[in-house]
């Protein structure tokens, strides 16, 4: 299992855009194989910040994740250009 937490903020005025476009990568996300979970929040203190919570059944389903025409569409075409800072951590359970 893979789990990956990414941390993204964004302008203020771009946080409802973003938004849209995380719930239709999500929805999009969370039909792969491989898929075990896919979360996103916004911050109810900031907006213009947004937290993921992806689990994987391992390595291979994350990198097919990023082969998919959802993802290079919503996430490298529409979430990254806008994002203003990304931290992203992979980690396993123990």
């Amino acid at each position: 299992m893979l789990i990956q937490s990414i941390h993204y903020e964004f302008a203020p005025e771009d946080g409802d855009r973003i938004e849209e476009i995380f719930r239709e990568l999500r929805e999009a996300s969370r039909k792969e194989p491989g898929v075990i979970q896919f979360d996103i929040a916004r911050s109810k203190e900031h907006p213009e910040r947004f937290v993921l919570w992806e689990v994987y059944t391992d390595e291979a389903a994350l990198t097919a994740h990023t082969q998919t025409e959802h993802f290079k569409r919503l996430a490298l075409g529409g979430v990254r250009p806008l994002s203003k800072n990304r931290i992203a951590e992979n980690a396993v359970p123990i």
